[in-house]
């Protein structure tokens, strides 16, 4: 298992330089500067600006010099709030998206998994058409046209929920993980439906079955645990991507979380905001994908022991 986390992280960093560079050049590459917007900027002013944030340098210093801070941790001040670090700002918005990203996450697997075993139990039936179309709404609704629409029904016309904000309102965080939610759900129960009609297809479920066991036992206790496998290995990428494509949903609801940071710094064109974010997105990414397969090996015994023996 070692050599497989390992090979695992090797492979990491290159996918991570190669997100770094592309970000950096292509930032630098946008027409206009962060300083660009500035109303009747005087000329010696805009150049002690440049000099103060070195963006009078060549560029390949420039991406040396940003390589250097970033092995040390450090991603720079931020162009567009004076006296704060991105450091600084990402970890103020992180908690928010966190909490936002962790309540999709929930009800996607809840939902997602709850109609995808419903669906496999009896297949090419109605028990499995309606959940499987109802999720895929979810897929079909892209969440900049979803979250205005549960705003208008849930939020204005019912008045049921707030419309926008992230207070200690329960109510504040429903929309939000809904909307953001929605895409997965339909993964999830498209990836627990496949992974259960496979198990449930298998003859050690005969055999429980032929030993009359209820259905709800066969299905709980024999089948979850390899029919979610599938599910299991999505569930880090999910959360990663969760986290990281919540920006639409953050500026939607007016949530003050990472991704409305980023949504500014691309407005503003916030260099250094707009690579640090990237890069922590990207960095969280890569671990949330090693952490599922770390998992998904773990659950499978087939592949726990083939990882076992290569190293051993």
């Amino acid at each position: 298992m070692g050599r497989f986390i390992l090979q695992r992280l090797l492979q990491a960093i290159p996918v991570l330089l190669v997100v770094i560079t592309a970000t950096f050049f292509l930032v630098r590459a946008a027409p206009g500067g962060p300083f660009s917007a500035e109303k009747a900027v005087p000329p010696e002013v805009l150049k002690a600006l440049e000099e103060r944030y070195q963006l009078n340098q060549p560029v390949l210093n420039q991406y040396f010099s940003y390589l250097g801070d970033l092995a040390h941790g450090d991603l720079g001040p931020s162009f567009r709030f004076p006296g704060r670090s991105v450091n600084e700002m990402i970890f103020a918005g992180l908690p928010t998206t966190a909490e936002l990203g962790l309540y999709a996450l929930l009800i996607s697997m809840l939902l997602g998994t709850t109609a995808g075993v419903v669906a496999a139990l009896k297949p090419n039936t109605a028990q499995d058409y309606i959940p499987m179309s109802t999720a895929m709404i979810g897929i079909c609704l892209p969440s900049f046209l979803l979250g205005p629409l549960l705003m208008l029904v849930f939020g204005i016309w019912l008045e049921w929920v707030p419309v926008s904000g992230w207070g200690n309102i329960p109510g504040d965080k429903i929309l939000p993980a809904l909307t953001l939610a929605s895409g997965y759900t339909a993964y999830v129960a498209r990836l627990s439906r496949g992974g259960m009609l496979e198990v449930m297809s298998q003859d050690y479920i005969r055999t429980a079955r032929a030993k009359g066991l209820p259905e709800w036992v066969v299905v709980i206790k024999h089948g979850l645990r390899g029919g979610l496998i599938p599910v299991v290995a999505f569930a880090g990428p999910a959360f990663a991507g969760l986290l990281s494509g919540s920006f639409v949903v953050e500026t939607i609801f007016q949530i003050p979380g990472l991704g409305r940071f980023y949504v500014q710094a691309a407005f503003n064109r916030d260099y250094t905001m707009i690579m640090g974010t990237t890069v922590f997105f990207a960095a969280l990414i890569i671990l949330f994908n090693l952490l599922s397969d770390i998992l998904a090996v773990w659950l499978n015994p087939k592949l726990r022991q083939q990882y076992s023996s290569h190293s051993g």
